[in-house]
């Protein structure tokens, strides 16, 4: 069993771009995704326009850019009978790059995972992990193929382990896997579905509120809007009651019909393109502990903003690159340097922290309708207020440089 330098947990945007990198570096690198590609996957699918010159020095841009709905230039927030829009900020650059764009994760995923793969990456796909062991420099790792009649298992072996799982797909730890939290009912649980003929303007990313949860709504490409949004597990029990026990879905969609004129404007007469997915519950906040000193977490391992800003795959995207950038500055990468996972981990801190805590303040104003109530005056007076939370949300800056 030889040793690889590097194996990388998940196979979404922040596992692609970190194993790339490293490939791309001469490392030699192990991806394993437990999902078959393409699929769909409960996301906002708005790329901020920060993210470009890093997709662009990976070689990917242009490819996404061509899949990709029409830059969005504004940004709308409504609540009940109210809607109040304002210029999104342009990120500074060339033209094609100044903005940024809705793209399915059915077409993103893909593409991040076939570049990965031409780089030099070895891709274990759907391959799940069902034990880890070891220390930084010599970690084990055992894999089991999913599907099939009889399991097929692999022993890895690595220098660097990297996390890059989502929020409801916790990786195995040393040891066992980690008991899930019991439910409570302010979990926030997540919903998308997908729209054709839709009143949506290409261009304009809306942000919706409502009573226990907050969403958005999205023109993609070839005609298909994305609607999604996060409801407290009570507001979604008391919806299923109030209306007769209905499914998850159909409540969600009731909600958000019932509290939101702008979206029934927009899907008057849409027809739904793919049936409503769900996942959750989110846990918002940071994950990575300044004394993570094993296995180096990216993404939303690292630290969860809540999705009302639309930075999720910005975090995922910009500190992938953030630890590649780390441990590519090794002088050695067969002698990994102790002390790396907690440089990494302050200068994730300082990056990415602020974007947490700005996200969780949109939120909680976004589900308490006496705080809606109270903030929309402000806004209406001032809609520059939208454009500077957009600018301090990130879009208009990449946490990262770009080599």
């Amino acid at each position: 069993m030889s040793l690889r330098d590097a194996i990388v947990i998940g196979g979404g945007p922040a596992g692609c771009v970190a194993a790339t990198r490293l490939a791309q570096a001469g490392w030699s690198v192990t991806l394993v995704e437990r999902e078959r590609f393409p699929r769909r996957k409960v996301c906002g699918e708005c790329l901020a326009a920060s993210n470009w010159p890093l997709l662009d020095a990976l070689g990917v841009g242009e490819a996404l850019r061509a899949q990709a709905g029409a830059p969005l230039r504004e940004v709308a927030v409504a609540w009940r009978d109210v809607a109040l829009a304002a210029p999104l900020p342009a990120f500074d650059g060339p033209p094609a790059r100044r903005w940024g764009r809705a793209i399915a994760r059915e077409r993103l995923d893909p593409l991040l995972l076939a570049h990965a793969r031409a780089a030099g990456v070895e891709v274990l796909q759907p391959w799940s992990v069902r034990a880890l062991d070891g220390r930084p420099g010599d970690f084990s790792c055992e894999v089991v193929r999913n599907g099939g009649t009889q399991p097929i298992r692999r022993a890895l072996r690595a220098r660097v382990l990297i996390a890059a799982h989502g929020s409801w797909q916790p990786a195995p730890r040393q040891g066992g896997r980690a008991a899930r939290p019991a439910p409570r009912d302010d979990d926030l649980l997540a919903f998308k579905s997908s729209w054709r003929d839709s009143a949506l303007a290409p261009g304009r990313l809306w942000v919706i509120a409502f009573d226990g949860g907050y969403g958005g709504m999205v023109a993609g490409a070839d005609g298909i809007a994305t609607v999604a949004c996060c409801v407290r597990r009570g507001h979604l029990r008391a919806a299923r009651l109030f209306a007769g026990a209905l499914p998850a879905a159909e409540a969600v969609h009731a909600v958000l019909l019932s509290q939101c004129a702008s979206l029934r404007d927009a899907l008057r007469d849409a027809q739904l393109a793919a049936p409503w997915i769900s996942a959750g519950p989110l846990r918002p906040g940071v994950h990575l502990s300044r004394g993570d000193a094993a296995v180096l977490r990216i993404g939303n391992a690292a630290g969860e903003a809540h999705p009302i800003i639309g930075e999720g795959m910005s975090m995922a995207l910009q500190s992938a690159w953030l630890l590649a950038d780390h441990l590519l500055a090794q002088p050695d990468r067969r002698r990994p340097d102790p002390a790396l996972a907690a440089r990494y981990a302050a200068d994730w801190h300082a990056r990415f922290a602020p974007r947490i805590r700005l996200a969780a303040a949109a939120a909680h104003i976004a589900m308490r309708p006496a705080l809606c109530a109270s903030a929309l005056p402000l806004l209406r007076r001032w809609p520059a207020l939208l454009t500077a939370t957009a600018r301090a949300g990130g879009k208009t800056r990449c946490a990262v440089p770009a080599h």
